[in-house]
């Protein structure tokens, strides 16, 4: 007998708090039984944040992490979307959006429920967008909150996790989600954030038991071997995570 085909076959699958989650190739992590859908550090408009400090950078980050929000709404229809703070890179942000950009996450904050969980970057709740504010939140027995914390089920973001792998000779660094079994770091979605890497002490030490890594792939996400993680540099450790197998 085949095998039934996947129900998101561009993404991967994962159990938290005997929830079945699925993780996107677009950053997001969609919760079926609660139909939610949970994105992490957006940092909207943190190209003109740079341009004002005359750093010059294409305008247009934010236009292109609304897409890749929109487009993850449409492939799952949620009830409700969860961002876990930074959604605006800095307090200003909101006032330097193009007006187009605007309109469009005003649609999508209509379109259906958004919960804003506050951040580093946005310690404030957002003036011009609808949705519920919170420092935390607790839905299905998880935890949302910005940074990793506290014990239990926690769904964070915070880090941008990324994952460097070698393959046929070439080195490949993507953003990752990563996992110990009851709590979620999910990466940053913003088109112009950078990432740490998953072996990195600043990663470990928020991380208890053995970790599984999520790596966004070209259309899918792929659950990395261990004995293909690399470091950055040769100041990160070298030892590798216990991690579950593939």
């Amino acid at each position: 007998m085949s095998n039934p085909t996947p129900l998101y076959p561009s993404a991967a699958q994962a159990e938290l708090c005997g929830q079945t989650v699925w993780l996107d190739p677009a950053g997001a992590m969609f919760l079926p039984s609660e139909s939610l859908l949970v994105v992490s550090d957006l940092h909207f408009e943190k190209g003109s944040h740079y341009g004002a400090r005359g750093q010059f950078l294409p305008p247009y980050d934010t236009r292109a992490t609304l897409r890749a929000v929109a487009a993850a709404i449409s492939r799952y229809r949620p009830a409700r979307v969860l961002s876990l703070g930074d959604t605006f890179h800095d307090p200003q942000a909101e006032r330097r959006m193009a007006p187009d950009d605007r309109q469009a996450l005003k649609a999508l904050c209509e379109a259906c429920g958004w919960i804003f969980v506050l951040g580093n970057h946005d310690p404030l709740p957002p003036r011009d967008f609808r949705g519920e504010v919170h420092e935390e939140v607790t839905i299905a027995g998880l935890r949302f909150t910005h940074e990793p914390e506290g014990e239990g089920w926690n769904v964070a973001g915070h880090l941008h996790p990324c994952a460097a792998v070698s393959r046929e000779g070439r080195r490949i660094r993507r953003s990752s989600f990563i996992s110990d079994g009851t709590r979620m770091i999910l990466p940053s979605m913003g088109a112009y954030t950078g990432g740490l890497n998953v072996l990195d002490p600043a990663v470990q030490e928020v991380l208890d038991g053995e970790m599984a890594v999520y790596m966004r792939g070209q259309g899918r996400v792929y659950r990395v071997p261990p004995s293909a993680l690399r470091p950055d540099n040769n100041h990160q450790t070298r030892s590798l995570p216990r991690l579950k197998s593939a």
